[in-house]
């Protein structure tokens, strides 16, 4: 069972705050470092000293670790072309030898798209499959060849398609609650299918809409791998977990609720109910950059019980 760690920069958080958090999930043991895209912040946080870019902090990322997976959860459509999505993500692909994962989604945080000037379409959904089919498709284009798409949203031709990134196949993670395009769309693109911040209930119920699309596609629901994003808050007593729900501004008893809080052995459980819903992997939303102890605490007394 994989731990990733999952980051939200836009509330606060310079790179080198990145760099580090990443660098101590890269020697803690878990499985990837992975981080929002978005340009505004949510709620009360000041997101002092401003956003970073997705792409451009996993670009610097990929040149100082060595063995975890980067990735977004999840790149907007809205924010860049597919052409120069394809090329942006090959290209960190590369840089890291071959450890990039792209999560894409339609966008839906307008608010950001007005602070910055950025187009948020009324058809968003029907962009991000073009952009699917597009990113997929230049990466997937012998090399020698060339590639054309004429949809209603984007049109390419004669495209190289390159550059070519370092896996023969960079994995794609769609997610959403969704019950009937969502599904659909992963069941045709996604390697991964991605549940965020649901309970057990509605996680299973959407898994199952999932296996039951690919299968309807004539895709082995196996080959998609279902995991949950969930935020985390563990301490090793109630002192503890309440001390940190305090420093994300969060009450103890609702993030039992919807998230992986409390004692080690709280959180061992309640992830073991999410894997009985059929969750393979685990995104854990962690809210203070700062606190790597927390992280230190989750590796040895969570992660350890999971191994």
């Amino acid at each position: 069972m994989d731990l990733r760690i999952f980051t939200e920069p836009q509330q606060g958080a310079t790179y080198d705050t990145l760099l580090t958090v990443a660098k101590a999930t890269e020697e803690l043991g878990f499985d990837a470092f992975f981080r929002s895209d978005h340009f505004l912040r949510m709620g009360d946080s000041d997101g002092l000293p401003g956003p970073t870019d997705a792409w451009i902090t996993l670009a610097g990322l990929a040149r100082e670790t060595k063995r975890i997976r980067l990735g977004t959860l999840m790149t907007a459509a809205t924010f860049r072309l597919p052409g120069v999505l394809a090329i942006q993500v090959a290209q960190v692909d590369q840089m890291s030898g071959g450890r990039v994962e792209l999560g894409l989604g339609a966008g839906w945080f307008a608010e950001e798209h007005t602070a910055y000037g950025i187009p948020f379409p009324k058809e968003k959904f029907g962009r991000l499959e073009e952009q699917l089919e597009i990113v997929t498709g230049l990466w997937a284009t012998d090399a020698g060849k060339t590639f054309d798409f004429d949809g209603q949203y984007y049109r390419l031709k004669d495209s190289p398609a390159l550059p070519k990134p370092a896996q023969a196949k960079i994995p794609v993670l769609i997610g959403g609650h969704g019950a009937s395009r969502t599904p659909r769309l992963a069941a045709r693109y996604a390697d991964e299918f991605n549940m965020p911040f649901s309970s057990v209930e509605d996680t299973e119920r959407q898994f199952g809409r999932v296996r039951a699309a690919a299968e309807k596609a004539g895709r082995a629901a196996d080959t998609i791998t279902c995991s949950s994003a969930l935020v985390v808050c563990v301490g090793k007593d109630d002192q503890e977990v309440a001390r940190r729900a305090a420093a994300i501004g969060r009450e103890v008893g609702e993030l039992k609720e919807n998230g992986l809080a409390g004692t080690p052995a709280e959180v061992v459980e309640k992830i073991g109910r999410y894997a009985e819903a059929g969750s393979t992997r685990f995104y854990l939303q962690v809210l203070d950059l700062h606190d790597l102890d927390h992280l230190e605490l989750i590796s040895a007394q969570v992660q350890s019980q999971l191994s």
